[in-house]
């Protein structure tokens, strides 16, 4: 098989070297010439219509409507009727949609500045109240030490007043036993 594919190959490269050489021999300029009489003679096609391209994408669609199943054919008449229309032959069809579509790009960035600037006015609120939270954890702990502190206090006076009451006890018995 491979020796069969690389002789096929050979063959075709030696018509391919053949055919060049006719091709760039003097006598087939001389028949290109005489073919093609003016300058302006070329095998590209220069400009293509928008209607060229309808007429040729109208064909297709309708060549595709022969051979579709019965599930798309409703999409395809859609598409040939589009078209086909009255509005498909006019310049500037989409013109409308294109400047509705410019207006809602105006719009999504008008929204876009808004959000933005929300944004960064929420931003501000957080780190305010954030910063005004902690100011207040700060001021429960230390009045929490405050009240520990006065408990404290409290205990330690209740103590000495009890001291100091049976101090008093103790003095009033020695007076009355004096």
């Amino acid at each position: 098989e491979w020796e069969e594919r690389s002789k096929t190959r050979a063959e075709e490269l030696v018509a391919l070297a053949d055919t060049i050489k006719v091709l760039n021999d003097d006598d087939a300029l001389d028949l290109f010439k005489k073919t093609l009489p003016g300058q302006g003679a070329s095998f590209v096609q220069l400009r293509v219509t928008a209607a060229s391209h309808r007429a040729q994408a109208l064909g297709m669609i309708r060549s595709m409507h022969k051979k579709a199943d019965k599930k798309l054919r409703p999409a395809l008449d859609m598409i040939a009727l589009a078209l086909s229309g009255k509005k498909a032959l006019t310049q500037g069809a989409f013109d409308k949609v294109i400047v509705m579509c410019d207006e809602m790009v105006e719009i999504l960035k008008k929204e876009q500045l808004d959000d933005d600037s929300k944004k960064e006015y929420c931003e501000l609120q957080f780190d305010h109240t954030e910063d005004s939270k902690k100011a207040l954890e700060r001021k429960i702990a230390d009045e929490e030490a405050s009240i520990a502190d006065a408990k404290e206090g409290v205990k330690t006076l209740t103590e000495e007043i009890a001291a100091l009451e049976a101090g008093i006890k103790a003095l009033d018995k020695s007076v009355a036993e004096a």
